[in-house]
């Protein structure tokens, strides 16, 4: 496991190129992309519309088209979100207020999370889907989330916090002072579910009822809190990962929760006795369903980053790893050495050599700067020194997009000009049959055939290096499970 103080200083790695920008209000590349997904659904999925007259769901609506872009947008499939509608149904007809009408949105993000906005507005990330081995797992996490709903959580926070708005002030990560979207939402800074713990409690006792009630397995809750925890310690060891959106970076957990959790269960009967968890129609329902990076965020495939649609790739250093974050792409590698490569639309066609010295880079230094080609390219470099640290600069030209590469070393740091060549000279575009043969990840159910093993299914996992840890978690396999034929499991590919 990464240790915390590793953790924090890649924190702060990351930090530093953010800190060398100056806030220049340029569009980023990845701003475009999402613009068409930002507005809310015209279609939900568990009743025609949210009651126009509730003053709740009013909050509610006005933090939608924000959170939805925070997240990458709605992730759209007709049969995943049936899916998701049959499990929130079935939880509505037995919950505190049966009245009350939700909006479902499946939110197209590889985070792990689910949350609720006052007035029925409830959210599930397609990473949570992916994670979650049946649908009790799910109705678990959603009868958890409309307890906060009915119990007017979401009003009693608001009250407390009148003068914070859901969406936080632009900080850190941003490029610019009027970025729409998912850029105007700090990473890690959304207080969606900041609630007490008195609330968390009462709502887990309020969901587990609501659970079994409904005929779900409920001691599912308790499960799936295991298994959410299991995943954050995975990635928790993986350098690329981001849990700052995720499901227990903002509800808290604790082995005493879940001891909890299991006690309201068994109120029901014994575990393993009572309650569907359904999971044959589960696996049907996310057969397909999109994992990890989403085409418009383009991939990470080992050392090389690549975005089909915009047509472009790079590769960092060995012993680098590369965090394909919503505003731009990191790399972090070792001795303190951190790469920021990301992009804006330029119209007025300025030259490179002004553009790099324009004034949205702090510390450049004007007469380091160089024009070259790379790769058949048009683009510029300079050098620059703030505080602690040196950087070199890359821009390139490709049509009305000018992508930026930032490389940051300490001060007086050797290995500058190595690493920013390796990555400067391997930003190329990406030829047609390239484009064509990148496919996103997948979650697949295969059944189990005779002669299949753990290992050997695990060993047709796609995307990751600790194929067998990832198999086993997404599977839910406890230690010493045994696969039998005919069972049906889930494995990443293409």
């Amino acid at each position: 496991m990464e240790p915390a103080l590793a953790k924090s200083k890649r924190a702060g790695l990351l930090s530093v190129l953010v800190a060398t920008l100056a806030l220049s209000g340029c569009q980023s590349l990845l701003d475009q992309t999402y613009e068409a997904n930002v507005s809310p659904s015209s279609s939900p999925q568990i009743v025609e519309e949210v009651q126009k007259d509730d003053p709740r769901a009013q909050m509610g609506a006005r933090e939608h088209p924000r959170i939805v872009a925070s997240y990458g947008g709605e992730y759209k499939d007709e049969k995943t979100e049936r899916l998701v509608a049959r499990i929130a149904g079935s939880l509505t007809a037995v919950s505190e207020n049966p009245q009350q009408s939700y909006r479902i949105t499946i939110l197209d993000s590889p985070a792990i999370n689910a949350f609720a906005l006052p007035g029925g507005y409830l959210y599930v990330t397609r990473g949570l889907l992916a994670l979650a081995d049946d649908a009790s797992e799910v109705a678990a996490v959603l009868a958890h989330e409309m307890a906060h709903v009915t119990a007017n959580h979401g009003i009693e926070r608001q009250k407390r916090e009148e003068a914070e708005v859901i969406a936080s002030k632009v900080v850190a990560e941003v490029l610019s002072s009027d970025l729409a979207g998912k850029q105007a939402l700090a990473r890690g800074k959304l207080r969606l579910a900041a609630f007490s713990r008195n609330q968390e409690l009462q709502a887990d006792l309020i969901g587990v009822r609501t659970l079994g009630e409904a005929g779900y397995d409920p001691y599912a809750a308790a499960r799936f809190l295991n298994a959410m925890e299991a995943y954050a310690r995975f990635q928790s060891s993986d350098p690329d990962s981001d849990p700052s959106l995720d499901f227990l970076s903002s509800h808290p957990s604790a082995p005493q929760r879940i001891e909890l959790a299991r006690r309201h269960a068994r109120a029901f009967g014994p575990e393993g006795s009572v309650g569907d968890v359904g999971q044959g129609y589960y696996l049907d329902g996310i057969d397909g369903l999109l994992f990890g990076d989403s085409p418009q965020e383009g991939y990470v495939r080992g050392q090389t980053f690549m975005h089909g649609k915009l047509g472009i790739r790079f590769t960092v250093p060995e012993g680098f790893h590369i965090d394909n974050k919503v505003e731009a792409v990191l790399s972090t590698g070792p001795g303190d050495v951190a790469i920021r490569f990301d992009g804006v639309t330029d119209n007025r066609r300025q030259s490179l050599s002004n553009y790099i010295s324009s004034g949205w880079v702090a510390g450049l230094d004007p007469a380091s700067i160089t024009t070259l080609r790379i790769n058949g390219l048009e683009a510029a470099n300079a050098k620059a020194s703030a505080d602690k640290w040196d950087f070199d600069v890359t821009v390139i030209r490709d049509g009305k997009q000018i992508y930026r590469i930032l490389t940051a070393v300490p001060k007086g740091d050797t290995r500058l000009q190595q690493v920013a060549d390796t990555v400067r000279s391997s930003f190329r575009r990406m030829t047609p049959a390239e484009v064509d043969s990148l496919k996103p990840l997948r979650i697949r159910v295969v059944t189990v055939a005779p002669g299949d093993t753990i290992g050997s299914l695990a060993a047709r996992m796609m995307g990751t290096e600790r194929k067998l840890e990832l198999f086993k978690l997404i599977n839910g396999f406890p230690s010493g499970k045994v696969l039998s034929p005919g069972e049906r499991v889930k494995i990443v590919s293409e």
